[in-house]
Parts: structure tokens; C-alpha cells; sequence
């Protein structure tokens, strides 16, 4: 059974950092192209950032860039997303998105964790 489970949501200041982690279970990791989404209250879910399966290659939201970084450990099944200069408007419940394509579209999202900016 296919899990991905995301941690290190909470509450922080504007202007502070989180890290955020998503633990992959019961596939190969190093198969997926894996992307960070986030939905804000009343909002429409959207991508935050992805990486390739080897991750040379990386993309951001425009409003993210340079405040939030990508990345994955393979080895670990691990992917993480570092979380710099918060905002309120950062303030979303964040996916973990596996996707794999060989033919057919291989999807999988994690549960999410809420991340709340507020002084």
C-alpha cells in the first residue's frame, strides 16, 4: 500500500522558517517526479515546487521563489520542503504529489499538513 505522509506543519510568525517532510511507503521513490502543493482557505490547490525523479531540476511557484527550497533523499524516500521568510499568505494546507508516467499516469497525494502564518 502506496503512503505518503506529511510532517512539520504547525504555527510560526511571519517571517520564520518550517520544514516540512513527506515519508514515502510502499513504492521506489527515485520512480517519481515529486511536487509540494498547497490549498489556502477559499483557494484552488496549486503547485509550490517539484523536482525531478533525480533532482537536477527543480521549479517554484513565482511567489516562492527564493524563499522555499526542494528537495528528496531517494535513499531515505524522503522529500522536503524548506520553508524560509513565511508570509500569511503562505498560510495553506500542504500536499505531497507523487507521479510517475510509463504508458499511464501513476499518481499518488499525501493527507496534508496545515501550515498557519499569524502573528
Amino acid at each position: 500500500q502506496v503512503q505518503l505522509v506529511e510532517s512539520g506543519g504547525g504555527l510560526v510568525q511571519p517571517g520564520g522558517s518550517l520544514r516540512l517532510s513527506c515519508a514515502a511507503s510502499g513504492l521506489v521513490l527515485s520512480a517519481f517526479d515529486m511536487s509540494w502543493y498547497r490549498q489556502g482557505p477559499g483557494k484552488e490547490r496549486e503547485l509550490v515546487a517539484g523536482i525531478t525523479r533525480a533532482g537536477n531540476s527543480t521549479n517554484y511557484l513565482d511567489s516562492v521563489k527564493g524563499r522555499f527550497t526542494i528537495s528528496r533523499d531517494n535513499a531515505k524516500n524522503t522529500v522536503a520542503l524548506q520553508m524560509n521568510s513565511l508570509k500569511s499568505e503562505d498560510t495553506a494546507v500542504y500536499y505531497c504529489y507523487a507521479r510517475h508516467f510509463n504508458y499511464k499516469i501513476i499518481e499518488y497525494w499525501g493527507r496534508g499538513t496545515q501550515v498557519t502564518v499569524s502573528s
